[in-house]
């Protein structure tokens, strides 16, 4: 099964990428093809039963509400618009990531995403680099900063629901996620630096016809919209109606329900609300998010069976990858914890990724927020910081993705990404490992 579906992965997060003119016209028939290629084995090697809860479960239980909610964001932040003068010189590039990396926190990775990408392009319309921009603004807005707050990535979230404190994460991730952050931001503020000079005559030449615009926000009713999907998400976790429903077997919580209800309204309200110039200005369109839920269709129906066999525990095909968390006296080896679990959140959903090694871990959150908080720290941070490892780590990157080449503007390949993220970010994780894991 494993074999099966590893390739199906690969093709799915390659493809956009490798092909993308094939993959703009059949991108939703591939998706397809790999989910019943992936499916239909399942069905004849664990019967019909056993296939269709896992499957459905995946569906219903997290990849409606995760498009859901990732779609709501996309569309009321795509309802704000922000002109301005904005230059893209480095000091100013560098406030624009640091800003989202606050937002990151009060809004989720998908909204501060969202919200600030747009202006950012345009801060950077006239620079002849601006690729690395991008690339770093994936790194930190739409991943490590997301990591003090339920509110941040949906792992933590998660993590909410099954007893983790609200501020548990703050507390203890917070140095590693500053550490991390402010690196980052030194390294981009720097290989901006040395880019900008490389162009500086020819920048300084086209600055002087910029036109002066006023730094002004259109489309404000969005940020009360924001608010109320937030709290929407708070809501969620703290009130338990009791109520809950049955779709194929998957039970649904009415405040689950509720909640997503409260996510179309917001988007339908945002849609109503939003004047079309608005929308206009901020070059508005559906394919970003189309791509995103077509995608991670075949991904959430793909990773069904490797979850599962990560799950099996010791029992399972993943024998040995579980055999690394724990060290050789029965007690669990952190720094592994970080690495695996981060290592599968770059090219897996990092959400059930975190749940499969919570439930490793013990399962028990009073437990681990307490004498196994390291450990606890441990998959927080390989679930939230490595999504940034890949285009397909977590949900916004792709968004990021699509919007910037929407844009006409160049972006590195799958490969290429991963080839920036190794450079980088490895290093990075590497001393977070040692200065916080170890």
């Amino acid at each position: 099964m494993a074999r099966q579906c590893c390739p199906s992965l690969l093709c799915i997060a390659i493809c956009p990428l490798a092909v993308p003119n094939f993959w703009h016209h059949h991108f939703g028939k591939v998706a397809v093809f790999w989910a019943l290629a992936c499916a239909m084995p399942m069905f004849f090697v664990h019967g019909g039963g056993t296939a269709l809860h896992s499957i459905a479960h995946a569906l219903i239980a997290d990849y409606i509400p995760f498009i859901i909610f990732v779609g709501s964001l996309y569309t009321v932040a795509g309802g704000i618009h922000i002109s301005s003068s904005f230059i893209g010189r480095p000091i100013v590039n560098t406030a624009f990531l640091a800003l989202g990396a606050v937002c990151a926190n009060l809004m989720g990775t998908t909204g501060a995403a969202m919200l600030l990408i747009r202006p950012l392009i345009a801060a950077n319309e006239h620079r002849r680099y601006d690729m690395h921009t991008f690339v770093f603004f994936i790194f930190i807005v739409a991943n490590i900063a997301g990591s003090l707050t339920p509110l941040g990535d949906p792992p933590l979230f998660l993590g909410f629901l099954r007893g983790v404190h609200f501020f548990w994460t703050t507390e203890h991730v917070l140095l590693p996620m500053l550490t991390a952050v402010g690196l980052l931001l030194a390294i981009y503020f720097i290989t901006d630096t040395i880019l900008f000079n490389k162009e500086k005559a020819e920048f300084l030449e086209k600055e002087k016809h910029y036109p002066k615009v006023p730094f002004h926000i259109d489309g404000k009713i969005n940020f009360i919209l924001l608010a109320i999907i937030v709290g929407a998400v708070l809501m969620a976790g703290i009130w338990h109606t009791g109520v809950s429903v049955s779709v194929l077997g998957v039970h649904l919580s009415g405040e689950g329900l509720l909640r997503d209800v409260i996510f179309l309204i917001a988007a339908g309200l945002s849609l109503k609300l939003t004047s079309k110039e608005v929308r206009e200005a901020n070059q508005f369109g559906w394919d970003p998010i189309l791509e995103v839920a077509k995608l991670f269709f075949g991904i959430f129906v793909t990773i069904v069976p490797v979850l599962e066999m990560l799950r099996a525990g010791l029992d399972g095909a993943f024998a040995p990858v579980v055999a690394l968390v724990t060290n050789p006296d029965g007690t669990p080896n952190n720094a592994m914890y970080f690495w695996m679990t981060g290592a599968l959140s770059s090219f897996l959903d990092n959400a059930p990724t975190y749940l499969a090694f919570f439930n490793l871990a013990g399962g028990e959150a009073q437990v681990l927020m307490t004498e196994g908080a390291k450990t606890l720290m441990a998959i927080s941070m390989g679930a939230v910081f490595m999504g940034a490892n890949s285009y397909i780590g977590n949900a916004p990157n792709f968004m990021v993705l699509s919007i910037v080449q929407e844009r006409g503007l160049k972006m590195p390949s799958f490969f290429g990404y991963l080839l920036w993220s190794g450079c980088i970010l490895i290093p990075t994780f590497l001393l977070l490992t040692w200065m916080y894991l170890l």
